[in-house]
């Protein structure tokens, strides 16, 4: 191993055995052909990586890529099938709730028995059980057998052992998502604390905001080939693009075969003939005016009303409105009396674009409802209610919440008036 290496995969290859078939007696076991009883399962192939000491290193990918194979590996639960993993430095692990606990035991013999079996003497654990307990917030429950824990405090005395037994690499699967807001938060800031005393971290999360804020570098698997290592913005760009590409394709799919199926073609419902004009669709178009079907946080969308005056119509207003899918109001953008000609005359079929330099929406689903009133703005000429969905998936800098407020930090300045 190189001397900045804390752990080292090199052409590692995992093989699972998958039992489809399993024998209710003897006399089945010994007479069934070996060949039927199971299928091979490559759960990682060929993987090359080194996480250097003192990092932290993410890995993402969709379930059943491997993350959680490669973390065993990594742990000294599995061993390679191929290639070899080496690592260099005392491994603390928390892999899966309640691994390591004794149902029958409670939490602070518990926390002394997983001491031990990371390589701590009694007298270590009795040094650090008070802060292990205390971190842990089970101090009412801490001397009751571990059965009867919930899955979040079997995550909460889990991890309060892991971080506390001075590892010097720290392996973390996703079970920390398990837990409230408050001991997230806490695990979160402890692992910050970890990290800047020089602890290797290695987790994994489908939280791509977090593995951008807290990982120097990250892996993307996918089923079981390693995609992609590097500076974990680049990682998470590069796996975000794969996964719109491929939802949009799912989405338009799914959106023929509906149609298909219904062997309906859209048409205009102009109710008793009397609308002047009607909403005929909504589209999503990019910046060079191609179809949409997901869009991206902080990347250019035109939204595009299109119509249909059976009349002339003069100087309408249009508007519409943008609902979460949990009904709340997001946002409902109408023409500005500035933005209509003096002389508009509507006539025909046509459409209108809003466009948006740069989509503040976070990542989620929204359902828009689309309006045309006259010219003042008094009379609705035609109305559609959730009339277009709009899937949105976080963009190169993804935003936490429903919007961007697209605002500017102002470098600190100080406060002379009290001085």
């Amino acid at each position: 191993m190189a001397d900045d290496a804390a752990i080292v995969v090199d052409s590692v290859s995992k093989r699972f055995r998958l039992y489809r078939e399993r024998s209710s007696s003897l006399k089945e076991m010994l007479t069934r052909q070996r060949g039927s009883r199971f299928e091979e399962f490559w759960a990682l192939r060929d993987v090359s990586l080194s996480v250097d000491r003192g990092t932290t290193f993410g890995l993402i990918g969709h379930n059943g890529s491997g993350k959680s194979t490669l973390l065993r590996l990594m742990a000294g639960i599995h061993r390679a099938t191929t290639g070899s993993v080496a690592i260099d430095g005392r491994v603390s692990a928390l892999l899966e709730l309640g691994a390591g606990f004794h149902p029958e035991l409670s939490g602070r013999e518990n926390a002394y028995l997983n001491g031990a079996i990371l390589g701590l003497t009694r007298r270590q654990i009795d040094a650090r059980i008070d802060t292990i307990i205390e971190f842990s917030g089970l101090e009412e429950f801490i001397d009751s057998p571990v059965k009867v824990y919930s899955s979040g405090m079997y995550v909460r005395l889990g991890f309060a052992v892991a971080v506390h037994v001075d590892p010097d690499i720290l392996i973390i699967d996703e079970v920390i998502a398990v837990g409230d807001e408050d001991f997230q938060r806490r695990c979160f800031d402890h692992l910050y604390k970890l990290r800047r005393r020089g602890v290797t971290i290695v987790v994994v999360s489908h939280s791509l905001g977090l593995m951008q804020t807290l990982c120097d570098q990250v892996a993307w698997l996918d089923h079981g080939v390693l995609q992609q290592a590097g500076p974990a913005p680049e990682v998470v760009r590069a796996y975000l693009e794969q996964v719109n590409t491929e939802e949009a394709e799912r989405i338009e799919s799914d959106d023929a075969k509906r149609a298909a199926a219904s062997g309906l073609v859209p048409q205009l419902d102009l109710e008793d003939g009397q609308r002047p004009i009607s909403i005929e669709s909504v589209e999503f178009v990019d910046a060079g005016g191609s179809h949409l079907a997901v869009a991206a946080t902080g990347r250019p969308l035109t939204i595009r009303i299109r119509y249909d005056a059976h009349r002339p119509v003069e100087r309408p207003y249009f508007s519409f409105a943008v609902e979460d899918m949990a009904g709340v109001h997001i946002a409902n953008p109408s023409v500005r009396a500035e933005d209509r000609a003096p002389d508009l005359v509507l006539s025909g079929r046509g459409y209108v674009d809003y466009a948006v330099p740069k989509l503040s929406l976070g990542a989620g689903d929204y359902e828009l409802s689309i309006a045309i009133h006259d010219e003042h703005a008094m009379v609705r000429l035609d109305y559609k209610a959730r009339v277009a969905r709009l899937h949105v998936q976080p963009g190169d800098q993804p935003i936490i919440g429903k919007i961007d407020l697209l605002g500017t930090w102002a470098h600190p300045q100080p406060d002379l008036a009290t001085r």
